[in-house]
């Protein structure tokens, strides 16, 4: 390939790695917004995201010019198909940070109610496993990929504990309920931080193996081709 066409593909993961910065960054402030009842935050967090949108389009059409013009295959073609794909992903996790924002309001109703779980140890979990995965595709780190992979079931329990704390709780403060729904989203939407976390590092490893691993054990998959 041409050496405008290496610039392009620098170019490329250079703003994928950019949006990702702003979605970690909004969905960090989403989480802070929903944790200190903050409703000017959360209306900054929420508004940020029409951006994270518009830089999901244009990272698209990005993609979608270097296929229609360069026709690049190999490993090259794969790396324009994942960034496609993590794009998606990274605006899923924009919309995640924005819907937390937007339960700021409710929540904001019931001040004396606390976290019945470790929402914060939760949500460090969930915001790690989506830098590590950045971090392989910055790096072209497979081990890591697979490493994010493995380690999503940790947050998976972590959200499976704080649903039957937070129905514990709401057993002991019916007139609660509401509010403790609020906290039942944020561990949801926390979780699916992971799940689309895990999703990149599949990409990833799609990428460098051109090895398809959704639907595979997470600990068995074998080398595929380069």
């Amino acid at each position: 390939m041409t050496i405008h066409f290496q610039n392009e593909i620098e170019k490329l993961q250079k703003d994928l790695l950019n949006l990702s910065a702003v979605v970690e960054e909004n969905t960090r402030k989403g989480l802070r917004a929903f944790e200190n009842r903050d409703t000017d935050l959360a209306a900054e967090v929420i508004q940020k995201d029409h951006e994270i949108d518009q830089m999901e389009v244009d990272l698209e059409e990005e993609c979608l010019k270097l296929l229609a013009l360069y026709q690049p295959v190999a490993i090259d073609l794969r790396f324009i198909i994942a960034a496609l794909k993590i794009n998606n992903d990274l605006e899923r996790v924009g919309d995640l940070g924005a819907n937390i924002a937007k339960r700021v309001k409710n929540f904001s109703k019931y001040p004396d109610i606390e976290s019945p779980f470790d929402l914060q140890k939760m949500a460090q979990s969930s915001f790690s496993l989506l830098h590590k995965s950045l971090d392989a595709f910055v790096n072209f780190d497979v081990d890591t990929a697979q490493d994010v992979r493995v380690n999503d079931n940790e947050v998976d329990t972590y959200n499976e504990e704080a649903q039957h704390q937070i129905s514990e709780a709401i057993k002991k403060t019916p007139e609660k309920e509401e509010g403790y729904i609020q906290l039942i989203w944020v561990a949801k939407h926390l979780e699916r931080v992971a799940d689309h976390a895990t999703n990149i590092a599949e990409d990833i490893i799609y990428m460098l193996r051109g090895q398809i691993v959704r639907h595979k054990s997470k600990s068995s998959e074998g080398d595929g081709d380069l």
